[in-house]
């Protein structure tokens, strides 16, 4: 017999279920017991070291074993529990991709985005530059997304992010280039060409970083708000690499990004700037005739499961006027404004939603 008939609202009611494993999971964070979980202990060792109720402890650690997020083993007298070792490198607070401060900026922004979910919808809508309403001015938007905030958010969840997820996507999606493939091949004995790139509102620079400690040829520079960039500029000079990497401070609307470039890198930037199509022009004008834009930014799908992965997390970012274009939409707008050779693809190896991975050229005539 087949009693496999599930209700149409179980969806929903997962929904309230996950409250409940971000809180446990936060607390496993917040507390150090995945710290003290890289060895396998047991439920009542657990408790005294966390000073944790016997009991409710051993609950607590079910759970999150459910959750995959421990290994369970049970023995003859006991049960004992260890941090799964694939999440180890992330989850272990003296890791070097350790993005657990990231996890809970994001869980805790949300979260204060759901209390005023409300109030925004009852609010009288603002109106854009072009006079409709509905959204925050564009310029108040992006004049509120720099300097300071984003200097705190650079030194630690943005930084956690980039070292965990976005750079080894950046240098896998890069060193498949054609146009990059003889640069990350080069050794002493084949030399290629210099690969002159910019990192376009990199933050704290990983993916540069990143890139350069993987491909000797390469030299550049990270671009992003002056309080931003100084974070990046440290991280260069910490991994020895300011020969050849340089960071360059400004304001993407009004400064210049430099030029001659044979690659640029431009990941969930354009969500941020006024007018898309400004900045797109500005991009092509910087790079060399055949150099190369690659584009990292979630777009929203057409169906609603796939839309379903985006629309959570960007709707505070819409709510307040930034951009998160239809699937499609930023292909057209390099075209539109340029750029040839176009390619799209999905990427889940970034954080949070999925992105549209857009690798768009300057014609080389």
């Amino acid at each position: 017999m087949n009693f496999e008939n599930h209700h149409p609202l179980q969806a929903y009611w997962d929904l309230t279920v996950a409250a409940v494993q971000a809180e446990a999971f936060d607390l496993a964070l917040e507390s150090g017991l995945l710290d003290h979980l890289q060895m396998s202990g047991g439920v009542a060792d657990i408790a005294r070291h966390m000073h944790m109720d016997p009991h409710r402890s051993g609950l607590l650690l079910e759970l999150l074993w459910s959750m995959g997020v421990l290994e369970r083993s049970t023995g003859d007298s006991a049960t004992s529990y260890r941090l799964t070792p694939a999440l180890a490198p992330y989850l272990v607070s003296n890791g070097g991709q350790y993005c657990g401060d990231a996890w809970r900026y994001r869980l805790q922004a949300l979260r204060h985005f759901g209390t005023q979910l409300r109030g925004l919808l009852q609010a009288p809508s603002a109106t854009d530059d072009s006079g409709q309403p509905g959204s925050v001015p564009a310029t108040k938007t992006f004049q509120s997304a720099n300097g300071p905030n984003w200097a705190q958010a650079a030194r630690k969840q943005i930084g956690q992010e980039q070292r965990a997820a976005t750079t080894a996507a950046a240098l896998h999606i890069v060193s498949a280039i054609a146009e990059c493939q003889s640069a990350f091949a080069a050794t002493g004995a084949t030399p290629a060409k210099p690969l002159h790139m910019l990192d376009l509102g990199g933050g704290p620079g990983w993916v540069a970083i990143a890139l350069a400690q993987a491909c000797p040829p390469l030299t550049g520079a990270v671009f992003d708000w002056p309080e931003t960039v100084a974070v990046a500029a440290d991280n260069i000079r910490q991994t020895g690499l300011a020969q050849r990497l340089h960071a360059l401070p400004g304001n993407l609307e009004q400064d210049d990004i430099g030029h001659g470039y044979d690659l640029i890198w431009c990941s969930s930037v354009l969500h941020f700037v006024p007018d898309m199509a400004a900045v797109l022009a500005k991009i092509l004008a910087a790079l060399k005739p055949g150099g190369v834009l690659v584009c990292a930014q979630a777009e929203i799908a057409g169906d609603a499961a796939a839309a379903a992965r985006v629309l959570p997390y960007y709707l505070p970012m819409r709510m307040l006027g930034r951009h998160v274009t239809y699937q499609g939409q930023l292909a057209q707008l390099l075209a539109d404004n340029g750029f040839v050779a176009i390619e799209q693809s999905t990427s889940t190896a970034f954080p949070m939603a999925p992105v549209q991975v857009l690798i768009a050229r300057k014609d080389a005539a």
